[in-house]
């Protein structure tokens, strides 16, 4: 193994609340009526933007400035990286393993995540998502691109069952993250991941095992 690329929201850190809460704060104003959580989570795919272009079309510029900033203002609800993310990413780093992310969301909100996290160095390539639809295969095609490694020789890690999909397609093995409380570990077992990781530790365990392989 070469290379792990990673997923953020979710995966890195328990994000997803903190997005949900954002979007409602700076939509529901807009569209002058409150918002579910599942109907902001069924926009998902596309970045932000496409969430802002789904829920408040006649509104998307001064929709998409009050997310960004209802963004940054809540992130105290998501100060850091879930406990012991660092500490796998500088093993992986340790043993020269390249480091990359995929995500699906903007480049803005992906900025300010890595950026208050404290973990923006660790990434020798980001490739953010578009408001325009799914992107992640592109991504992670880019990604070994850009590092000139071979799909057999990269991981994605991530947290839901199109990052799975997304893999499959990419044509590069696949870890389920299901650490976080929003994830379902039973769901993600169904779609048949190489391998699937309920805790960071036995994720890092892995990385030792084959590290000494």
């Amino acid at each position: 193994m070469k290379c792990i690329i990673f997923d953020l929201d979710g995966t890195l850190g328990n994000t997803l609340p903190l997005c949900i809460a954002a979007f409602k704060a700076s939509i529901e104003p807009l569209a002058g009526r409150s918002l579910t959580d599942q109907e902001i989570i069924a926009t998902f795919g596309p970045s932000e933007e496409g969430t802002v272009q789904a829920l408040i079309p006649d509104h998307y510029d001064q929709g998409v400035e009050d997310y960004l900033k209802a963004y940054r203002e809540l992130h105290h609800m998501c100060p850091a990286p879930f406990p012991g993310i660092a500490a796998l990413l500088d093993q992986a780093q340790a043993n020269q393993v390249a480091l990359a992310l995929v995500t699906g969301k903007g480049a803005r909100s992906t900025e300010i995540t890595l950026d208050l996290f404290g973990i923006r160095s660790y990434f020798r390539v980001i490739e953010t998502g578009s408001p325009h639809g799914p992107r992640k295969v592109e991504g992670i095609q880019h990604v070994l691109q850009q590092l000139d490694v071979k799909p057999e020789d990269a991981l994605y890690v991530g947290d839901t069952p199109s990052d799975i999909e997304s893999s499959r397609t990419a044509g590069i093995p696949v870890a389920a993250a299901a650490w976080a409380d929003t994830s379902d570990a039973e769901q993600l077992r169904s779609y048949h991941p190489d391998q699937l990781f309920t805790t960071i530790d036995d994720f890092k365990q892995y990385i030792e095992t084959w590290a000494r392989a």
